[in-house]
């Protein structure tokens, strides 16, 4: 018989399913509900409610609820085999908040199958909305717990990320101090994960090491609540946090309300969620310590993965906790696809193609040539005040100017990711821009190693799957190993593979050193 599993992500915009054959190392079923489409009701734009205030950016968790009910209507009208799935995880937009009062946990364990979960959720919540990741309106309060840690340094080498706007903990100091009667009604702290994993569980369930970390107020390295950083958000905060867990544990069987109204499998483990980009270091397969993965588009982001557990002391970087155990970075650089889009409008380039044609017409290293390309401000380097700088690159000449743009990305990546004392064996990429030979070949001369194309659409939900299959065997004592439970899920595109040159390696290995230096003249 089949061994399926159900995996989901509540993104921004959208629900989506991946339900997995583990015997038959294939995905059986994809499915998103977008919810500006298909909840027309509840007013968001691209998932988000409208506020007077650009700063603020709220949700409502009724939506992610209604959204949970499509999903299961749609996968039992699809014939999906919902009977025999052995277990359910999934993940969540990292950082959201949801506030339950003390009616929550009696309405999760005795969901009524005769109402919808909008209907049996009215009345849980202390706060109606819930801030998500987008929200910068807590500037003040991020400044007031970073004091209290004692710094940047401090912040980041405790809870694994300085103090920002979008960060949990900072976002609940802001609804103590502006909303002190409904924070007190809180009984329970949720994330977006957590929140649907416990709709899942019926019953409240815990936060997990991975998502846990987006809230700067987690012990990075004892994986508990750090105290300090408790009583500098909140009173009482303490009370109202769920246990930390590792991802994927089983929390018990699904909730009644998901067998009897959808017919999912009442043996069905439901089990601990985690945050969307941990999900997705398992759905790209960086399970092993030194992996490394680059998504390339609108902004790109560097997925690293190590063993034990290193923090940037400037703070530009973020540490979680891995799904496969030990830790994962990411560093986000703002200037991504947008930044190379701009120099091939400067320069009235007609294509990516034509594009690459002029980067092969310069050398490695572009004669000395460096671009600072901060088209918008930059949050890896904190880059405030947006503008291009140019050191020893003739404006005029678009030639160099294309190859310059790449060469300042990936050696902004390697300069800015060596607080992590890992060096990649090889890098996996994904994205947009991922199908550009010229661009990935400077990849991987800069990070002299090899290369290699991964096509995985919905990779938060896919690692949400394996993490399922992962809970349910450790639950069944079949002590399974991540390396055989990916295989086959997260294979390279065939005849991708792009090896480094080696004397531009060297070239690169003596420009990292100027480019850093224009970098700190420029700051």
């Amino acid at each position: 018989m089949a061994r399926l599993f159900l995996g989901l992500d509540s993104s921004t915009q959208s629900l989506s399913a991946v339900v997995i054959d583990l015997d038959a190392r294939k995905v059986t079923y994809e499915k998103s509900i977008n919810f500006d489409q298909a909840l027309p009701q509840f007013k968001t734009k691209n998932g988000v409610l409208a506020c007077r205030d650009p700063l603020v950016k709220h949700s409502s968790p009724l939506l992610w609820a209604a959204a949970l009910d499509l999903l299961f209507a749609q996968m039992k009208k699809d014939g999906v085999a919902l009977g025999k799935i052995l277990a359910v995880s999934g993940c969540g937009q990292q950082h959201g908040s949801v506030y339950l009062n003390e009616k929550a946990a009696a309405v999760f364990e005795n969901l009524d199958p005769k109402k919808s979960l909008v209907e049996n959720l009215t009345g849980v919540f202390a706060r109606k909305t819930s801030p998500i990741w987008m929200d910068s309106s807590t500037a003040k309060e991020c400044a007031e717990i970073r004091k209290k840690l004692g710094g940047i340094k401090f912040t980041a080498s405790r809870t694994g990320s300085d103090t920002f706007e979008r960060f949990t903990g900072p976002q609940i100091r802001k609804f103590y101090k502006t909303e002190p009667k409904a924070f007190a009604k809180t009984a329970h702290v949720a994330l977006v994960s957590s929140f649907m994993a416990s709709l899942l569980a019926g019953k409240i369930a815990p936060i997990d090491f991975g998502d846990g970390a987006g809230m700067n107020l987690m012990d990075i390295r004892r994986k508990n609540w750090n105290h300090d950083a408790l009583k500098a958000t909140a009173p009482g905060l303490t009370k109202k946090l769920p246990l930390l867990a590792e991802s994927g544990r089983a929390i018990g069987p699904v909730s009644a309300y998901f067998v009897q109204k959808f017919g999912l499998n009442p043996e069905a483990l439901a089990t601990v969620w985690t945050g969307d980009n941990p999900a997705s270091v398992i759905g790209l397969g960086l399970i092993q310590p030194g992996q490394v993965a680059i998504s390339l588009g609108t902004s790109d982001t560097f997925f690293g993965t190590m063993e034990k557990c290193q923090t940037d002391e400037s703070g530009e970087g973020h540490v979680f906790g891995s799904p496969a155990g030990g830790y994962l970075t990411l560093i986000c650089f703002k200037n991504g696809s947008l930044a190379r889009e701009k120099i091939r409008a400067l320069y009235k380039i007609s294509d990516w193609k034509k594009f690459g044609e002029l980067v092969a017409q310069t050398p490695p290293g572009n004669n000395g040539g460096v671009l600072l390309p901060w088209f918008e401000a930059e949050i890896v380097p904190r880059v405030n005040q947006p503008g291009i700088r140019r050191f020893d690159l003739d404006e005029k000449n678009a030639a160099a100017n294309c190859r310059a743009i790449f060469e300042a990305q990936m050696l902004s990546m390697r300069l800015h990711s060596q607080w992590m004392q890992v060096a990649p064996e090889k890098i996996l990429v994904t994205g947009g821009a991922s199908n550009d030979r010229a661009l990935l070949q400077v990849l991987a001369d800069v990070m002299n190693c090899q290369v290699l194309r991964i096509e995985i659409s919905k990779s938060a939900a896919l690692g949400a799957a394996l993490q399922a299959a992962h809970g349910w065997l450790v639950a069944a004592d079949q002590n399974p190993k991540w390396e055989k439970l990916v295989a086959g899920f997260t294979a390279p595109v065939p005849g991708s593979e792009i090896r480094p040159d080696k004397k531009a390696a060297k070239i690169y290995d003596q420009m990292l050193e100027k480019y850093a230096s224009c970098e700190y003249d420029a700051l």
